[in-house]
């Protein structure tokens, strides 16, 4: 059985205490030292090379962002997991830009941190799903903001015409298919045309895969 290798980072001794008992429990997990701020989290980090980190956010001497940022500058191959009580997004981003590869709030550490340690060492991300509904939250809304893009000025049967064309169908038989007479099925081609600006069916095959309308595959 492997074990991974546990530094914890945090300033409040009790909640130090309460992970490390948690851990302890787990025959795959050692803890290997504990620090009480950010400076002594970059200290053991550099001397134990521990697999991964548990990281309060904020800490004194040094938070946790800048000794994140600094332990992967050293250790590029250890994982840390960032502890908060917030779930703001600005500590969320800072954190995975300074090297985090998980985010756990305190709250729920308890329940969550032995699969989040097993998760991360295992070169994946981890995320509470509180977090998660932050980040999506987030993206949603950044994407909702952007302005339209070409495709959503086609009507939902010109999609469909689009797809078909893309997929070699003829207009003779794009009209068959959709029971519509073939100078219909011309006059839809001719305005996906004009208002994607693309003159040829390679672009409009090219267009409609960079869409995912259609793919490859079929």
């Amino acid at each position: 059985m492997t074990i991974i290798s546990v530094l914890l980072a945090d300033d409040h001794k009790i909640m130090r205490a309460g992970l490390r008992s948690l851990l302890e429990k787990s025959p795959e997990v050692s803890v290997v030292a504990e620090a009480d701020d950010g400076r002594q989290a970059v200290q053991l980090a550099g001397q134990l090379r521990p697999d991964v980190v548990v990281m309060d956010v904020s800490m004194p001497k040094l938070n946790g962002i800048e000794a994140t940022r600094q332990i992967m500058a050293e250790l590029p191959e250890t994982k840390i997991i960032a502890l908060s009580m917030h779930s703001d997004k600005r500590f969320l981003v800072e954190m995975f830009q300074a090297g985090a590869v998980g985010y756990l709030l305190k709250d729920c550490a308890a329940g969550e941190l032995k699969q989040a340690i097993k998760t991360v060492a295992a070169r994946q991300c981890y995320l509470s799903p509180e977090i998660a509904g932050v980040l999506l939250g987030d993206y949603l809304d950044r994407f909702r903001s952007k302005p339209a893009g070409a495709a959503s000025q086609l009507t939902a049967r010109e999609r469909e015409v689009l797809q078909l064309i893309a997929e070699g169908w003829s207009t003779k038989n794009i009209a068959e298919h959709l029971y519509v007479s073939i100078k219909t099925a011309e006059s839809h081609r001719r305005k996906i045309m004009k208002k994607l600006d693309l003159h040829t069916v390679a672009d409009l095959t090219k267009y409609a895969i960079r869409e995912g309308l259609t793919s490859l595959d079929l």
